[in-house]
């Protein structure tokens, strides 16, 4: 990837829904998808004010008349277009993924979604089924996934270096909404009101992003049952919460923490991974997204860099530019649309994608949805243990 080469035969024709002007979520999708070459956004309908959506649309280069109104008219309008975009990408309110998702598949178009995918592991599930039926993708916006440092760490666990895997600590914790600042702010109001947002806020907001990353790196721990507790010390997001922790008990005896947190005053972002094994431990920090440490029971700890040539091919494969150089998250969230992009053209050709390929996919997608589901169970009922459905 050093050299610049693009991995598809040609860009794919691209639609939004969401990320008008103004969205910061908007800005890194269009950033990530265009950064390499692999889409090219053809139609929009980005705003719920159709006026001021396509007059955005305008600016970002979009032809007049392919700026929709609203989600329908523009899934109905490409898919009977021979030039109609082939992907969709949602960076809506949480909960018009699932209809939106939906009607984008029932129209042979691929999707990207922001998490969580949907509100419940059952539509999730209908989902997946879908898209396997229709021969399409589904992306979920997993961002942080695609660093090489955790293409290093997935690496680590798989060689074996730090022996069987013991405790999984994850964190995301931090302090930007200590204070009630959604009443100040629209982009925030929502993400706190249950119509909106759903049964959580920062389980499902923050915490399944370091979920997902533990995934990615010990691909072979299974959850067996969990207990949360959740808090809302902002009174008003009541019963919505602002601080959770949970605790999981995996198959095979492993054993887990996430604490999740939207009030961790002073604090960034503190997404943090530590996978601790019986003989090394590695431990992962968003804020130093191109070091992973490295840590052998008896020796002086390591750091790793990225762009390395002491690391594993895997995590050599998306370099965009030397070591020494940093890069961040606009370059995570590059590789991974153009992830996206390499399964897109596979189930287009209607093959199998590259079996070393590696995305945040439909089954992630429910996997985050049923992780808040038991979550919200636990919480729900007092904090208890309950077994993993």
């Amino acid at each position: 990837m050093i050299d610049g080469t693009r991995k598809t035969k040609r860009a794919l024709r691209w639609g939004m829904v969401g990320g008008g002007r103004g969205s910061q979520i908007g800005y890194i999708h269009r950033s990530a998808a265009l950064r390499d070459g692999y889409f090219e956004l053809k139609a929009g309908a980005l705003d719920l004010n159709a006026a001021r959506g396509a007059a955005f649309a305008a600016d970002l280069g979009v032809e007049p008349g392919r700026a929709y109104p609203d989600w329908g008219a523009m899934i109905a309008a490409e898919a009977a277009r021979t030039d109609g975009v082939e992907v969709v990408t949602i960076a809506t309110p949480n909960n018009t993924h699932y209809e939106i998702a939906k009607a984008a598949l029932q129209a042979g178009l691929h999707v990207i979604c922001e998490k969580p995918l949907c509100f419940t592991t059952a539509e999730a599930e209908e989902l997946k089924a879908l898209a396997r039926t229709k021969g399409r993708v589904i992306g979920v916006t997993y961002g942080y996934s695609c660093y090489q440092t955790i293409e290093e760490a997935r690496a680590l666990v798989a060689s074996g270096a730090l022996g069987k895997v013991r405790l999984v600590n994850l964190q995301f914790a931090h302090g930007f909404h200590s204070a009630p600042v959604e009443e100040e702010n629209p982009a925030i109001r929502w993400r706190v009101d249950p119509k909106f947002a759903g049964p959580s806020y920062v389980l499902g907001d923050l915490a399944t992003h370091p979920l997902y990353l533990s995934e990615v790196i010990c691909p072979d721990l299974r959850i067996k049952r969990l207990m949360c507790a959740r808090q809302s010390f902002v009174a008003s997001r009541a019963p919505l919460e602002d601080n959770a922790v949970t605790l999981m008990e995996y198959e095979g005896g492993a054993f887990g923490t996430l604490w999740t947190s939207a009030v961790n005053a002073g604090a960034m972002h503190s997404q943090k991974v530590r996978i601790v094994g019986e003989k090394a431990s590695i431990e992962w920090w968003d804020e130093f997204p191109n070091q992973l440490r490295y840590e052998v029971q008896g020796e002086p700890p390591r750091i790793l860099d990225r762009g390395m040539d002491y690391l594993s091919p895997a995590a050599r494969a998306d370099d965009r530019i030397g070591g020494g150089h940093p890069e961040g998250l606009f370059e995570s969230w590059a590789t991974m649309y153009e992830r996206f992009a390499r399964a897109i053209e596979a189930a287009n050709e209607g093959r199998a994608p590259d079996p070393a390929l590696r995305y945040p996919d439909a089954a992630a997608g429910v996997a985050g949805v049923r992780w808040v589901e038991n979550c919200v169970r636990s919480a729900d009922a007092g904090g208890v243990w309950v077994d993993y459905a």
